[in-house]
């Protein structure tokens, strides 16, 4: 890697004076990272848990000896200052800042500016939360990896547990953000449905603006339909709103609802949630995971965590735990498999490229395309009075490998190309509670 005191243009001169020295890299005081996250604005109920919980794991990483003996330096930059504001202070943070590694984002528009901009500065991208499945399928990056999965299986997975549990509906309504998450996780949600139960009627789509304070509308019209299922793949304040709404006027006891993203609302939820409604994790990420729970790294975390932030950890928190998990493993597998002290930049890429690691959840791979292949987790609401919120039961893990697209494939194509048959071929873990 690049001497934090010199350019990158400086470094690779003097690489490329000294080829003797190329396969290794001076051992730093330490390791430079940066992390981009929402730490103002609505999207802060994802970012502020991250940041909290990066913090919290570098202190364990550094505590432990750092990484070969050099310990891990992070900062963060605010998505919430806009587009302009963080592609700048990216941009610094890597020439004149000296960050080796970045981490970013949760915004899939900024994943997409920032993904060729992390090419052009040369610079390894851990993409830790953002979800577009566009990334990989529409691009090839060097630079780029990301630490967990993309629409695509968090999607396929909603589709097959409501599949699954509720095989029977025969009517869907969708009220989703209007912007492009929203958009496209419908696409890829109705496409994959269509393909395995051809006869479903979608008798409503609605999208209503980003940030909306008020879903009386929205709601009114539900009613009067009766949808069997009403699909939101909103999240934060949009869904907290629309929820608690939903649930006041009733409508949550005639239909069921399917929220892909409201394992991060729960808490904040509280009573509004009711029994029977299907929940998604956005990978396997739960503060009661059925096969983690009790391990005891699993559960010191957990512990740290809440006494720092007095909150239970949501999937960003999950998220950041794998994305850094990945940086310490590849770093480690680098140095390991190159017989030096610190290792290169290309050689901490080549290690990057099929490298398994584990943060909170389960093992997640890094496939050739740089995508993360990460199992999902689905479960289903209910209100059990040890938690002053819903806590999920009927829990479902699919395996992430089967869900995930293909390299070289787009995800609308080959969703859209799956049958019923899919259905009871996937592998899936099944747990009670």
């Amino acid at each position: 890697m690049k001497n934090l005191f010199v350019t990158r243009a400086a470094a690779a001169m003097v690489a490329a004076a000294l080829p003797l020295a190329a396969g290794a890299a001076d051992k730093p005081e330490s390791l430079k990272i940066g992390m981009t996250a929402f730490l103002t604005g609505p999207a802060s109920v994802f970012g502020v848990p991250a940041r909290d919980a990066a913090e919290i794991l570098i202190e364990n990483i550094n505590a432990a000896g750092g990484i070969n003996g050099v310990p891990v330096d992070i900062s963060f930059i605010d998505e919430g200052a806009g587009a302009e504001a963080l592609t700048s202070e990216y941009r610094r943070m890597v020439e004149s800042g000296g960050a080796e590694v970045m981490l970013a984002a949760i915004s899939s528009g900024n994943c997409q500016t920032l993904a060729p901009l992390a090419e052009d500065l040369q610079v390894p991208n851990l993409m830790w939360d953002c979800g577009t499945q566009r990334i990989f399928e529409e691009n090839d990056y060097k630079y780029v990896f990301r630490t967990q999965a993309n629409a695509t299986p968090e999607m396929l997975a909603t589709v097959l547990y409501l599949l699954k549990t509720k095989p029977d509906f025969k009517t869907i309504a969708v009220v989703n953000q209007d912007y492009a998450w929203g958009r496209d996780s419908w696409d890829i949600f109705i496409t994959a449905l269509k393909a395995m139960k051809p006869d479903v009627e979608v008798v409503a789509e609605f999208f209503p603006k980003f940030g909306s304070p008020d879903f009386s509308t929205e709601i009114s019209r539900l009613q009067a339909m009766q949808p069997d299922v009403i699909l939101s793949t909103s999240w934060g304040g949009d869904l907290d709103t629309f929820v608690q709404q939903a649930s006041q006027r009733g409508l949550m006891n005639t239909s069921t609802f399917v929220l892909p993203l409201a394992e991060s609302s729960l808490e904040r939820l509280g009573s509004a949630l009711p029994d029977g409604h299907i929940i998604g994790a956005r990978g396997d990420h739960y503060f009661l995971h059925p096969e983690r729970r009790n391990d005891e790294d699993f559960k010191a975390f957990m512990t740290q965590y809440e006494e720092k932030t007095g909150d239970v950890s949501v999937y960003p928190v999950f998220h950041a735990s794998q994305a850094i998990a990945a940086l310490k493993a590849a770093y480690e597998k680098a140095i390991a498999d190159n017989s030096v002290d610190w290792p290169s930049e290309d050689q901490l890429l080549a290690a990057l490229e099929g490298l398994t690691f584990q943060g909170l959840g389960r093992p997640v791979t890094l496939r050739e395309d740089h995508q993360g292949v990460e199992d999902q987790l689905m479960g289903t609401s209910v209100q059990t009075g040890e938690y002053p919120f819903a806590t999920m039961q009927n829990i479902m893990i699919f395996d992430g490998d089967e869900l995930t697209t293909p390299v070289g494939q787009n995800s609308i194509e080959w969703v859209g190309a799956l049958d019923a048959g899919f259905v009871e071929s996937v592998t899936v873990d099944t747990f009670e509670n």
